[in-house]
């Protein structure tokens, strides 16, 4: 039996390698990561895309090189047409703001590629509760199934 597969947004990649932070929400969120990554690939198949390479390749050199061999042995999944058919209808139809095309990228490669869930702690335009559905109603307009979108807190097995 083959392990569900997830995909892994930049945010949980950064969350897991950034320097513990003061702020009571921001560590807490750290050590969810960091406790779902000790296991993560015991229960799950990780892939990235290489907009996450591209994203944990910004910023200060040491931090995209730890962020970079973070994910250096996990699958990718590639943008193909379809990927960009379904970011265009999250775009066009307000799923996703306009200004925004990397989070839409994101959703519509992991649904588009069958990935059957999207972890990330970004809760503005992706796990966003109240974008959700229209999410949803667009990627099954498209032909595909969602992928469940969650924090790797829920991902966690006990």
């Amino acid at each position: 039996m083959s392990k569900p597969s997830v995909y892994v947004e930049t945010s949980v990649i950064g969350y897991l390698t950034a320097r513990q932070q003061s702020d009571a929400i921001v560590v807490g969120h750290q050590l969810a990561t960091k406790k779902w990554w000790r296991t993560a690939r015991d229960h799950f198949e990780l892939v990235v895309s290489q907009i996450v390479v591209d994203e944990c390749a910004d910023g200060d050199q040491t931090a995209a090189a730890e962020r970079l061999q973070t994910i250096s042995d996990l699958n990718r999944v590639s943008v193909t047409s379809e990927v960009q058919r379904v970011i265009d209808a999250l775009l066009g139809e307000g799923a996703v703001p306009k200004t925004e095309p990397e989070d839409a990228a994101h959703i519509a490669l992991a649904a588009a590629h069958g990935v059957e869930y999207l972890v990330t702690w970004n809760f503005r335009h992706i796990a966003n509760p109240s974008m959700r559905r229209k999410i949803e109603e667009v990627i099954g307009k498209a032909g595909y199934r969602p992928p469940v979108i969650c924090s790797p807190e829920e991902l966690l097995e006990d």
